[in-house]
């Protein structure tokens, strides 16, 4: 009896997470990379969301700040379920029971004004404790995403500007 109970036990445990590596593999090789900055999502994902819409199409993208430029241009779709990946885990979350933590000492990505979803509140208020930032919801995280828009998007020209700046540098 114990080890049919220690066989289910395991037999749970393993697909548990082949669910999550296949989910993980499985958005990330549908749509490798950002719609509207060619990241590399596998490479971001603890930081890429999924945006299914109503009409059946998915948009994935390397963070909330893409995500919030597809919301924006979409105006007249209703998303259906956004998801975010887990910044420990990297597993997709839902946006809307996600804890996210805004602002702090880490970099975000495509902003200088982190936003970081977690799966749980605990894990959440470890990294606010370690990284600084506030704990908030998604619609906050979103509203601060736009926010910060302007000036993020002035920063990634600047960016790509110098890095084009050095490639030229470097040809002969």
């Amino acid at each position: 009896m114990k080890k049919g109970i220690m066989f289910s036990v395991l037999a749970f445990i393993f697909l548990s997470t082949a669910g999550v590596l296949w989910a993980l593999d499985n958005d990330v090789k549908e749509i490798s990379a950002c719609k509207y900055c060619g990241m590399n999502r596998e490479m971001f994902a603890h930081s890429r969301i999924l945006i299914e819409y109503d009409d059946g199409t998915t948009v994935g993208t390397c963070s909330i700040h893409c995500a919030a430029v597809d919301l924006a241009l979409n105006l007249d779709k209703t998303p259906k379920l956004i998801q975010v990946g887990d910044y420990g885990s990297k597993s997709l979350i839902n946006t809307e029971t996600a804890v996210w933590v805004i602002g702090g000492k880490k970099p975000g990505v495509m902003t200088r004004n982190a936003k970081w979803a977690f799966a749980s509140k605990a894990d959440a208020e470890k990294f606010r404790q370690e990284n600084d930032g506030r704990i908030a919801g998604f619609d906050e995280a979103l509203e601060a995403s736009y926010k910060d828009l302007a000036d993020d998007t002035k920063m990634i020209r600047e960016r790509r500007k110098m890095m084009k700046m050095k490639k030229m540098e470097k040809k002969p």
